[in-house]
């Protein structure tokens, strides 16, 4: 056999295995990765300003909640509790068995204020409603309370109550989009 028809095997062989070892990664990364592992979710609301801003796009982590429960101040990405096709995002505020109670726009967990840095309620286009009092709530085992941290523009527990941790699709990681906010969250 001549050394130019084995070399044009070879390298038909090396196309060959190039191709089959990218149809394996697109089937591991769309079929296993995306679906279980971690997902692209874009920003479409203000709820979350000024931590996530309209148009902004994360990367989720959707393996954060199979092992552990989220922990205060997480950032989770959950199944509409009204039924919609659309997941929401909020951020962690009460645990199971904790009591949840706004007085004067200041949050309260089991009756002790909490420190909330992703608050800005200088900004007026945060929409930050200080006057916003609200319950005290109990929330009940095996779910958590999520507010969003644009507090005057989102529709979050305090509308349709704690959420039950099955219904959490993942913990938000980083922004990657736009380039100038690309970080952790």
């Amino acid at each position: 056999m001549s050394e130019e028809r084995r070399s044009g095997k070879s390298q038909l062989r090396g196309h060959v295995e190039f191709l089959l070892m990218l149809a394996v990664s697109l089937a591991l990364v769309f079929g296993f990765v995306r679906p279980v592992v971690a997902a692209p979710v874009f920003i479409d609301s203000g709820s979350m300003i000024p931590t996530l801003q309209i148009s902004e796009r994360l990367l989720i982590n959707k393996l954060a909640n199979d092992f552990t429960s989220p922990d205060r101040g997480d950032i989770v990405l959950f199944e509409d509790p009204a039924g919609g096709e659309t997941p929401l995002i909020k951020r962690t505020i009460g645990l199971p068995g904790e009591t949840v109670e706004f007085r004067g726009g200041d949050l309260f967990i089991n009756g002790s204020p909490v420190e909330e840095p992703y608050i800005d309620d200088s900004d007026p286009d945060a929409a930050f409603a200080p006057a916003t009092n609200f319950g005290p709530v109990e929330v009940p085992e095996n779910h958590c309370f999520v507010m969003g941290d644009n507090r005057g523009g989102s529709l979050d527990s305090r509308s349709f109550g704690p959420i039950p941790e099955e219904s959490l699709i993942g913990e938000a990681l980083f922004s990657f989009w736009p380039p100038g906010r690309a970080g952790a969250v």
